[in-house]
């Protein structure tokens, strides 16, 4: 739906980008703009940029960009129209006319509460007479009743569809029901039935303290062990990890990643309020993205067995590559967290903590174990490797460090793996050098917009057509002058849209400002719009102006005479014989 200028306009003043942008992203200032890690990609350096004063962000890594609204069309993955509901609701707005029946977002309010209720409900049967073997393995493991309580742990009961009966009688549906991955369909008879039953649950809760789904253990032999709500609207376990919503506020200075549930829940009970889990998956890039935002540093303590060890190899690249500091914790005397609390309790964890290994250490250790150092050979396969993946560390502090320890572990000297690595990292940075320049020769290329799917034709019009929007969004006054201008003069299709678009708005409310091509513009096209608007603005003249409109009406007649006379020139062909019958 179009909503008026007057609308957006008061939407964009009560939700300033670096407001909304900040709820999700940590935001440093520098100078007028703000800088953060990008939420939309892996990076150790920031180049996310939020420009208040134009009420823009833009990432110069990922070249994603927009307002406000797109900002949370993207990461929160909504519609326009419900981005902008969103917002309002944020900002205590009423949408006008508002009719939502077909919206996204509106399903996910009612998702949202669905599974609210539904925690709720398995909270309640935990108290029942029927929940008597899960309290007993609770018991077992060690939970308190304020454990229990924070983290809303609850009982499914053993029946087909307890839970279904009772949001029914709440008032939510059965279409509902299934949308939010609480109940299943039998496959031949079409039925539905309660998705979890006789299993401890474990509400998931996101970071904005919405319950989105829930993993259940089973309390007998049933397979599988662990049972996690099916990907829906509101779930998605790639972007979501257990007890983030707790461990975002924690003051320790690092999260602690561990492999289940109750690892998690076992280190917040000790103290440890910073622990978090994944979701049945192992690690993703989208949750080292997520550590990113609330941490510098990770610690990793998955089981000492070769598939947490792989594991660990795994994740180790992905927090990386956020610019996180990731450390190995290994434990002795126990498989995970939560036996090694049991059994040696709080402080022995703290000290297993502070002794915990850099990423580079274990990395490095890992490497020597996979070598029989006592055979000449093996030695200097390790040296190779070991080489080779020192280059690779990002500091010469620790590439000096690491060298001498392969060095000392090789038997060789450490002048010899000093060459060694350094020849490495030298391969290594003029691949790189190499990669670059070859990006930055084509020039034509260099002044293309990233997204393939925005290609300029006519360069010298794509060009004055930028400078005019620019332009005209800083100073609308402008518009008065390009009154000749007419959106078919112009080359590249998205600028013809955003032109005829704050004309209109310009022509309805005098008032024409960049978030009103959201509603117009695609992401990707958006992303562009923003990028012309980071670039250096141009000096605003009614002279430089009119220069540029002539440029674009030139082009503009050169590309319908063209036209002209190439259908001219095949005409002709024809009525000769040539090129047709």
């Amino acid at each position: 739906m179009a909503f008026s200028p007057a609308f957006l306009d008061e939407l964009n003043q009560r939700n300033p980008i670096e407001d909304v942008v900040g709820a999700y992203v940590a935001l440093t200032r520098k100078g007028s703009n703000l800088f953060g890690l990008c939420p939309f990609h892996g990076e150790k350096t920031a180049s996310f940029s939020v420009k208040p004063e134009k009420g823009i962000y833009y990432c110069f890594g990922c070249h994603k960009g927009g307002g406000a609204v797109n900002f949370i069309m993207e990461i929160e993955s909504l519609s326009y129209p419900d981005a902008v509901r969103f917002l309002a609701k944020r900002a205590g707005l009423e949408v006008p006319e508002d009719n939502r029946d077909n919206s996204q977002y509106k399903k996910k309010e009612r998702l949202w509460a669905l599974s609210r209720d539904a925690a709720r409900f398995f909270n309640e049967q935990l108290r029942t007479p029927g929940a008597e073997s899960v309290r007993a393995y609770i018991a077992r493991r060690g939970l308190t009743k304020s454990t229990v309580t924070h983290f809303g742990l609850g009982y499914a009961p053993n029946t087909w569809n307890a839970l279904m009966d009772a949001m029914i009688a709440k008032g939510y549906t059965k279409q509902e029901l299934l949308e939010a991955g609480l109940v299943s369909k039998h496959r031949e008879k079409g039925t539905l039935y309660d998705r979890f039953r006789n299993r401890l649950m474990f509400p998931i809760i996101d970071v904005r303290g919405n319950v989105i789904g829930f993993g259940g253990r089973v309390m007998d032999d049933s397979k599988p062990k662990y049972l996690n709500t099916d990907e829906t609207i509101i779930f998605n376990k790639r972007r979501n990890l257990f007890a983030m919503n707790f461990a975002k506020k924690s003051k320790q200075g690092h999260i602690i990643l561990t492999e289940g549930y109750m690892d998690a829940i076992a280190l917040h009970q000790y103290g440890f309020d910073c622990a978090v889990a994944s979701l049945g998956t192992s690690l993703t890039q989208e949750h080292a993205d997520i550590l990113s935002k609330y941490t510098d540093e990770v610690v990793l303590t998955y089981d000492g067995d070769q598939a947490g060890q792989n594991a660990t190899k795994r994740a180790i690249p992905m927090l990386e590559k956020t610019g996180l500091k990731v450390k190995i914790l290994q434990m002795k005397g126990a498989k995970d967290p939560d036996e090694f609390l049991h059994k040696f309790g709080a402080d022995r964890f703290k000290l297993l903590l502070s002794g915990s290994e850099n990423q580079a250490e274990y990395r490095l250790r890992s490497l020597e174990a996979r070598f029989d150092l006592t055979i000449d050979e093996q030695k200097v396969e390790f040296a190779k490797q070991a080489a080779e993946l020192i280059s690779s560390y990002a500091t010469a502090v620790e590439r000096e460090i690491y060298g001498a320890k392969a060095a000392q572990a090789a038997g060789i000297s450490s002048d010899v793996m000093k060459q060694q690595i350094s020849r490495a990292y030298k391969q290594r940075m003029a691949a790189q050098k190499k990669a670059q320049e070859k990006k930055q020769l084509d020039v034509y290329a260099a002044h293309q917009p990233h997204n393939r799917q925005i290609r300029y034709d006519n360069m010298r019009s794509a060009i004055a057509e930028e400078t005019v929007l620019k332009m005209l969004l800083r100073e609308n006054a402008l518009f008065e002058t390009a009154k000749e201008l007419k959106p078919q003069h112009f080359s590249v299709p998205m600028f013809a849209k955003a032109y005829e678009t704050l004309r209109r708005h310009w022509a309805e409310d005098h008032n024409a400002g960049v978030a009103m091509l959201s509603e117009v513009l695609t992401q990707e096209e958006m992303a562009h719009m923003t990028a012309i608007i980071h670039k250096d603005d141009p000096p605003i003249s009614q002279e430089a102006f009119a220069d540029c409109l002539r440029v674009i009406m030139s082009e503009a007649r050169k590309a319908s005479g063209e036209g002209d006379l190439r259908s001219l020139q095949e005409a002709m062909r024809k009525k000769k014989g040539y090129g047709g019958t």
